[in-house]
């Protein structure tokens, strides 16, 4: 077994849509980013990839590449994914938190959950997001921008 941790934030920015678990939410604002800026899947993706001991997504997927510019982050995930697989570990479960002043995610999680699970080959029952607010305090609470967090389990050995 091995354990990963994963951070992400970016900034709320007029001109771009609100993803997040590969889930567009409807809002006027979105994340800036390189890709799509999906702060919970970058954070999912940090976890996996810390857990298996290849370093951070922006290692994996540079922001200096324009093969990455707006990319999906799920397709990331499925990357990331594959490379744990062929370091011969899966996800076994997923417990990550939004953390953003608004929107309301609560009508949303459940389907965020659902495109975790689909791309890690899991079931939703193992994958747990959660969404909270930063009650006003700080530039999240302040609605300038939105982070996420997610903790890891990856069963398996080491093939190489």
């Amino acid at each position: 077994m091995r354990i990963g941790f994963g951070y992400d934030s970016h900034r709320l920015v007029a001109g771009r849509k609100l993803i997040l678990g590969g889930k567009g939410v409807p809002f006027e604002r979105g994340l800036l980013g390189h890709s799509d800026a999906d702060v919970l899947i970058h954070a999912i993706c940090d976890a996996i990839l810390g857990a298996v001991g290849a370093g951070d997504i922006g290692r994996q997927f540079p922001d200096t590449d324009a093969a990455y510019k707006d990319i999906s982050s799920i397709l990331l995930l499925e990357r990331v994914s594959v490379l744990a697989a062929g370091k011969g570990y899966h996800v076994h479960n997923v417990d990550s938190t939004v953390v953003l002043e608004s929107p309301k995610l609560s009508p949303y999680l459940d389907e965020m959950a659902a495109n975790i699970a689909g791309v890690l080959g899991i079931a939703p029952t193992q994958v747990s997001v959660k969404a909270k607010t930063n009650e006003g305090m700080g530039l999240i609470g302040a609605g300038e921008g939105a982070a996420a967090f997610a903790v890891v389990i990856l069963a398996g050995g080491e093939t190489a």
